[in-house]
């Protein structure tokens, strides 16, 4: 009888074995999910850009060529980033028609799921200028008074200073930026599109990014008072010089062709 008692446990032994279970299966976990977890991630990431490489295949290699490294038809992808990918595909620009000065704005034929694809591939060829979230691009908590002057500075002379878009040489053009996605606007900024020019964080921070774009939503929204009337000096100086010609030039041969019927009945009476 006492050996039996010897061996009776102690009422808490299978607690304790139960809690050092517990704590052995944690530890466990902590140890390996966390690699199970970034493996996921890696294999996902690898499907996404394999996937990308495909689409780029059918529709971006015969102008870029098979590597990305571009041709005489199309300039070499990279390095650009998956910004650049996604603003020229996200607008339609890409893939282009036919070559030409500059290419417009067109229909989007890629879902936003193949674009992120296509951004990953081109991505993944070299390190570019991101995507960005929504957090930098969203126009919430700007300075729309400095992002104006901002844009004054250094946009309004291609895109006229409420962003209504103007004519530049040799056929190209600076397009207007009323209703754009916003998204799309950071990504000009940071990647420097057709024939604009690449403002950094260097060169224009973050902030002043958001501030930009604040200012843009605020002259362009549908909320947005004109008390001047019609808007001509938004219209960009091709449009007020076809104005001034088609008018001022049009009234002047109106009245000197008034002036000389009068005068010839003048002196036939």
């Amino acid at each position: 009888m006492k050996k039996l008692s010897a061996r009776r446990r102690h009422p808490l032994a299978a607690l304790v074995v139960l809690l050092l279970a517990l704590a052995a299966t944690g530890g466990l976990y902590a140890a390996f999910a966390p690699a199970d977890k970034a493996q996921a991630d890696e294999t996902a990431q690898s499907l996404t850009i394999e996937e990308g490489k495909k689409l780029y295949a059918v529709g971006c290699a015969s102008c870029h060529g098979t590597g990305a490294q571009g041709t005489t038809d199309g300039p070499s992808l990279v390095g650009v980033g998956s910004a650049a990918v996604d603003f020229q595909v996200g607008t339609g620009r890409m893939p282009a028609q036919q070559p030409g000065a500059q290419v417009p704005k067109k229909k989007v034929i890629y879902t936003q799921a193949e674009i992120d694809q296509l951004a990953a591939y081109i991505s993944s060829l070299g390190a570019g200028p991101v995507v960005p979230t929504k957090n930098q691009y969203s126009p919430e908590g700007a300075d729309i008074a400095k992002g104006g002057e901002l844009f004054r500075t250094n946009c309004a002379q291609c895109h006229n200073f409420t962003g209504k878009g103007g004519a530049l040489t040799h056929g190209k053009f600076a397009p207007s930026l009323e209703g754009v996605d916003p998204k799309h606007i950071y990504e000009a900024m940071q990647t420097g599109p057709q024939n604009m020019p690449s403002f950094p964080d260097t060169t224009l921070s973050e902030q002043n990014k958001k501030d930009i774009i604040a200012y843009l939503d605020a002259v362009n929204g549908d909320d947005t008072e004109s008390p001047g009337g019609l808007e001509l000096g938004g219209l960009g100086p091709v449009s007020e010089g076809l104005f001034a010609w088609v008018f001022g030039l049009g009234g002047l041969i109106g009245i000197a062709v008034w002036l000389a019927a009068r005068t010839a009945k003048a002196k036939k009476s």
